[in-house]
């Protein structure tokens, strides 16, 4: 199988590998990269951890927990809520994943988001004035935007073809359309928990969450199309759709 170095990513590949950290659990067997399809390591043939690992550690039982620079916060804090949200989301793209046949092109798409917000969560929890700038560092997000770019241009290719409607769309399209419609609502509350924390992270964080909802938007549309399931349009109670369509 291919191996991808950090050099790599100044290339604008991005890989997620397995982690037992701040990162969590993160496999994917594909990345994308431009135009180009890289296939990486699969779950099976990454090292195994030691079974001795504890999901518990007792260490947040008092209401508190840690950031990866080691400071311990409520968790309250606007850091866990901006990571909560994140997980979320992450969670809800992976059952919209589950809703998709296995030969869709958009679910390898949603792996690499996936891994791509185990990178946001770690850019939240390391606050850009913490005193380990080592790990700051380690954690930067998309510094040269080639993830925001690569969101556009996913967006742009599946808006073809698409239907045009000039009334609202209503969340509909089929499970795995309406699933991602979910998705696009928490991710616009993830953006939302991240603004009190915009000193705290890199701006490439924030650009990522913001058109991250935009995709999914679309995402939910061409999932629809592709399946060949109508979407549902708002009807004012009048009868007509929208003001636009006297």
């Amino acid at each position: 199988m291919l191996s991808i170095t950090s050099s790599s990513l100044r290339t604008g590949l991005r890989i997620c590998q397995p982690h037992i950290t701040r990162r969590g659990f993160c496999i994917s067997q594909r990345v994308f990269a431009e135009k180009s399809k890289i296939t990486i390591k699969s779950p099976d043939e990454v090292k195994s951890y030691p079974a001795t690992i504890k999901v518990y550690t007792r260490t947040g039982d008092k209401g508190s927990s840690a950031l990866f620079t080691g400071e311990r916060r409520s968790k309250d804090d606007a850091v866990f809520e901006a990571l909560g949200t994140t997980d979320e989301l992450s969670s809800m793209i992976g059952l919209a994943i589950a809703h998709m046949d296995s030969s869709s092109s958009l679910a390898p798409r949603l792996e690499v988001i996936q891994c791509l917000l185990q990178d946001v969560g770690s850019n939240v929890a390391t606050p850009i004035g913490a005193k380990s700038q080592a790990k700051v560092k380690r954690t930067r997000f998309d510094p040269d935007g080639f993830h925001c770019d690569n969101l556009e241009a996913w967006i742009d290719e599946m808006s073809e073809g698409l239907p045009v409607h000039r009334s609202f769309i209503l969340p509909s399209g089929g499970l795995a359309a309406s699933t991602l419609h979910v998705a696009r609502t928490i991710c616009r509350r993830a953006e939302r928990s991240l603004v009190p924390l915009m000193d705290d992270i890199d701006k490439e964080t924030f650009m990522f969450v913001n058109r991250l909802s935009d995709f999914l938007f679309v995402a939910a549309r061409w999932i629809a199309m592709k399946q060949g399931i109508t979407e549902k349009i708002y009807v004012h109670p009048k009868g007509r759709v929208t003001e636009f369509d006297k």
